[in-house]
């Protein structure tokens, strides 16, 4: 289990997952990442950091955002 810091890059409030671009990477592009409820749709704004909790770093469909902040 591995916590890695990104960009978020799109979210959609409908279905609660977004796009990250992982730091320390210029084309590691994650897609539809499940994002906590927990988190406001309204804070998911393209461009804030974002951490990223990896439970299979090599299955990204075991990945959700767990926080976010700017």
């Amino acid at each position: 289990m591995t916590v890695r810091k990104g960009v978020l890059k799109a979210f959609t409030a409908g279905t609660y997952l977004a796009d990250v671009l992982l730091d320390g990477s210029l084309s590691n592009k994650l897609t539809s990442v499940p994002t906590s409820r927990a988190i406001a749709s309204g804070d998911m704004t393209a461009g804030r950091f974002v951490a990223v909790l990896q439970l299979d770093p090599a299955n990204p469909s075991d990945h959700v955002i767990i926080a976010v902040w700017t």
